[in-house]
């Protein structure tokens, strides 16, 4: 999934569940919920892009993700704490945030190492334009759900 889809997917968690203590394993569990369903994200067909073609769209796709969410809080939750949803909007984007210097920049050690090859087993990488519509469908119920509830 999109760093935008687990930037809103953290953000509903902050704005649901205000103890950290239960928010915190949920956001991790949701990264990886989020990635098991067939997505689209910046690394999708990562070889014929090139990397510097992906770190520009991820660049340009955690922006997003961190403004969404900012337009999430202010007009659904004003209520949430920005610093803790912003916590929680690392959390749930951690496994990517740990694999990315060992993508990115070839960081050949643990962490980073680690993180990449758990993302590799349960990522499930599914092409534009499909891959975009299930992703966006899955953040939308998940928003709904927590307006309604």
């Amino acid at each position: 999934m999109t760093a935008t889809g687990h930037a809103i997917i953290g953000t509903i968690i902050a704005a649901k569940v205000g103890n950290p203590y239960l928010a915190v394993p949920l956001a991790l569990a949701s990264h990886v919920a989020a990635d098991i369903i067939p997505h689209w994200d910046t690394a999708t067909n990562r070889k014929s892009k090139g990397k510097d073609r992906v770190l520009t769209e991820t660049i340009f796709d955690i922006a997003l993700g961190f403004l969404l969410s900012y337009a999430i809080l202010t007009f659904f939750f004003p209520n949430t704490n920005f610093l803790y949803a912003l916590l929680m909007i690392f959390v749930s984007q951690s496994f990517d945030w740990l694999m990315a210097p060992y993508y990115f920049f070839h960081i050949n050690m643990p962490p980073f190492t680690w993180a990449y090859q758990l993302q590799k087993k349960f990522d499930s990488e599914l092409d534009a334009p499909w891959g975009i519509v299930t992703q966006v469908a899955a953040v939308l119920v998940v928003l709904f759900l927590a307006v309604l509830l």
